[in-house]
């Protein structure tokens, strides 16, 4: 399935309208979502074909709704890139490990953005390991 519509979910306002408008520019359909509450309740409504996940946000965090996703037998499917300030290997590695296709550090690299949405693009959709 061709990866179309995507979902933001960052709690900072610039990082969304950063996000946003890479994709948009790269003729992809956006939503956002300030938290990860706000997220699944998005996800649920609009089954987007990707999610773009930040980490540190109020409520709960994109490690543990990347989890919630990967766990979840309807929505195991839907890609996450975690796109995050949080630059350790471990926190990569913790990441990969919730379920998270790739992760990315802020400030996100268009060039590379674009490339992980592509290589996801060329994959069959498989349920995340839980």
């Amino acid at each position: 399935m061709a990866i179309h519509n995507i979902l933001i979910v960052d709690d900072s306002p610039t990082e969304r309208f950063y996000l946003t408008d890479i994709l948009v520019r790269a003729g992809y359909a956006v939503s956002t979502a300030v938290n990860g509450e706000e997220a699944i309740d998005k996800i649920r409504a609009e089954r987007p074909q990707l999610i773009l996940m930040d980490v540190v946000m109020p409520g709960a965090n994109g490690f543990q709704v990347t989890r919630s996703i990967a766990r979840d037998p309807e929505l195991a499917a839907i890609p996450v890139i975690i796109c995050s300030s949080k630059n350790q290997e471990t926190d990569r590695i913790w990441g990969m490990r919730q379920g998270a296709r790739d992760y990315l550090i802020k400030p996100v690299d268009p060039g590379l953005l674009l490339a992980s949405i592509a290589a996801l693009d060329q994959k069959p959709a498989t349920a995340a390991a839980a």
